[in-house]
């Protein structure tokens, strides 16, 4: 009897890494829940994902890891399979902002090594033991589109925020390893897409809401919504399920439109 397809999602105790999980679980697949310290948001992905699992033979484990250490990032992946029995597809989502926004002139060294180390660091690396992984590998991978690897980046990777440079350089640096990879990997079947999500409703902002609410309003979203994580969740299923069988290298903007220039 072929295994389950098993996807691997970071930073998915919570927002965008959430919805990407439990939409795994919806589609038919085990799913490794990965996160870095909230364990009780970690116990309620895990408790969706069984909800919406499509089969009792999928399996569904939570993993704990601080990925901006190297060690712990390095043990993930070996963990993941040996816990999961194998690994098909790889979502690189978790990431963080700055702890504080405010003028770049006084960004800090400190805060700008610890963004680029878990946004930008730590995809890298880790798909790095993806690839390796899938590469080891004679047999074929159960999942319906074949091995992935998605990067979640954001607009952010072409719109400048002065309040959070660090972000933006971690975010433009993502953007350009998930084309390396894509690069890299094609010629092995392992696709490997950007989804640049917009403006969405999650923890990380949550703090700017009555900021953005009229922006978005007014038209600065010509969707004129949030986002959700529900939003990028979908684009990551059709990956998985094959439906984006030529597109390795895209980028996906999930925005409702922000990106569109205009006079």
């Amino acid at each position: 009897m072929k295994r389950r397809p098993v996807v691997l999602v970071t930073g998915a105790s919570r927002g965008i890494g959430r919805a990407i999980a439990v939409r795994a679980a919806h589609d038919g697949y085990s799913v490794a829940v990965h996160y870095r310290g909230n364990d009780d948001a970690a116990a309620e992905t895990l408790r969706l994902c069984r909800a919406a699992a499509a089969s009792r033979a999928q399996h569904f484990s939570g993993f704990r890891a601080d990925l901006s250490r190297a060690r712990e990032r390095a043990a993930l992946t070996g963990c993941v399979i040996e816990g999961m029995g194998g690994l098909d597809a790889l979502v690189n989502n978790a990431g963080a902002a700055p702890a504080r926004r405010g003028d770049m002139l006084d960004t800090t060294e400190a805060s700008f090594r610890a963004v680029l180390a878990l946004n930008l660091h730590a995809s890298f690396f880790l798909t790095q033991d993806f690839a390796k992984y899938r590469l080891s590998q004679s047999d074929l991978s159960p999942l319906p589109g074949g091995p992935s690897v998605l990067f979640i980046s954001s607009v952010s990777a072409e719109l400048a925020s002065l309040n959070r440079p660090e972000y933006c350089v971690s975010k433009a640096g993502l953007s350009m390893t998930a084309h390396l990879w894509a690069l890299r990997l094609a010629e092995h079947g392992i696709a490997v897409l950007e989804l640049r999500p917009g403006i969405m409703a999650t923890d990380m902002t949550a703090g700017v809401r009555d900021k953005y609410e009229p922006m978005i309003s007014a038209g600065l979203v010509p969707q004129k919504r949030w986002g959700d994580g529900d939003d990028v969740a979908r684009v990551c299923s059709a990956v998985w399920r094959g439906d984006l069988p030529f597109s390795t290298g895209a980028v996906i903007h999930v925005d409702g439109g922000l990106h569109l220039g205009r006079l």
